[in-house]
């Protein structure tokens, strides 16, 4: 699994208006290198997920809505309509043949389940705010006193 080109996009988009600053998306789309459709488009996906509230008009643009802390990469990647899946056996409602025809338990879906869950709970433990600028010192506070 990688970041598709899209979810790098938002959060660079994320990082323009990061400092809480309204900017239209044609000054992120030039000052970030993303192509203004596609920037468009992702903006009305952050819009519909919460993260960015968007005004319309001359004096428009987007702007952060919602503590970086709060949100994971994982949160981000749904945002996008990205699929985090390992594998197409991971879908809920998923037929397997093999399964079927062996009637047993697909040891290779079980061993795939795991990992699934280690690299979900991986994505959800790194927040937008600790991508974008580094880890946070409440965090490193954190980090420090169990040691």
């Amino acid at each position: 699994m990688i970041l598709t080109r899209e979810t790098d996009y938002a959060l660079r988009i994320i990082r323009a208006v990061s400092d809480g600053s309204q900017k239209s998306v044609v000054h992120i789309a030039e000052e970030h290198l993303i192509p203004q459709q596609f920037a468009y488009k992702i903006v009305r996906k952050l819009h519909r997920a919460g993260i960015l509230s968007v005004t319309r008009g001359a004096e428009g643009g987007c702007r952060l809505q919602v503590d970086l802390h709060d949100i994971s990469l994982y949160e981000l990647m749904v945002a996008m309509d990205e699929v985090t899946l390992l594998s197409a056996c991971m879908q809920q409602g998923y037929e397997c043949s093999w399964r079927e025809q062996n009637r047993q338990i697909c040891q290779i879906h079980q061993r795939l389940s795991v990992i699934q869950r280690n690299l979900d709970n991986e994505l959800k433990s790194h927040s937008l705010y600790d991508l974008i600028f580094g880890p946070s010192t409440q965090e490193g506070q954190t980090n420090n006193r169990k040691s």
